[in-house]
């Protein structure tokens, strides 16, 4: 949460969409960034913990960033040349213009996290995409695609993916196993906010 340091790469952005105006993919950088950072407000709560997307305060996001954000991806995918930024960008406005978090379109998402995949290969896309899918088509099959990634060994000691599993056992009624997910994910989260966040929810479960 560097506020002074976002801002700055969202200017350079705008210079950069100014000095290559027929190129699509700095419109799409400067639309992501603009999104992502409309939601600053309400990624920490008042102890300066997280607080994750699905439980953030929405009239606290930046509707003007957001509604900048939409336009300019929207002008940038009418040129018909869509890239990775383009469609990280449309992953963020799937999620910036939910009114509430049943409104998400992770059908949308996980469509968008298919067409990312083939753009820029990623164990962590695929990651991203297994989430989308269990949001979208049922915890199991979400959980079928996380367990053959962990299987992989792609995403060894990413502490993401225990926590991924975490919430979808927990969301199929497996609490014993979430609870050991969740633990994993614990000895592996890099910050004290995101360990916090991740006793909370062993708690919750326990």
């Amino acid at each position: 949460m560097r506020p002074g340091l976002a801002a700055e790469a969202i200017r350079l952005a705008r210079v950069l969409v100014r000095l290559m105006p027929d190129e699509p993919e700095a419109a799409g950088l400067l639309a992501l960034m603009l999104l992502h950072h409309a939601r600053r407000a309400a990624r920490l709560d008042g102890a300066g913990d997280l607080v994750v997307l699905e439980e953030q305060d929405r009239t606290l996001w930046d509707a003007a960033r957001i509604a900048e954000g939409v336009a300019l991806l929207d002008g940038a995918l009418r040129r018909g040349r869509p890239g990775p930024y383009q469609v990280q960008a449309a992953i963020a406005a799937c999620h910036a213009t939910a009114a509430r978090p049943e409104d998400t379109d992770w059908a949308q998402i996980a469509v968008l996290y298919t067409r990312l995949a083939g753009l820029v290969p990623s164990p962590v896309v695929e990651l991203n995409r297994a989430v989308a899918v269990g949001m979208s088509a049922g915890p199991a099959a979400g959980l079928a695609l996380l367990d053959a990634l962990r299987e992989s060994g792609a995403l060894a000691g990413y502490h993401l993916l225990p926590a991924a599993r975490a919430d979808l056992l927990r969301r199929l009624g497996r609490t014993a196993e979430a609870g050991d997910a969740y633990r994993e994910a614990m000895g592996l989260a890099p910050t004290g906010a995101e360990r916090r966040h991740l006793a909370r929810r062993l708690a919750a479960l326990e």
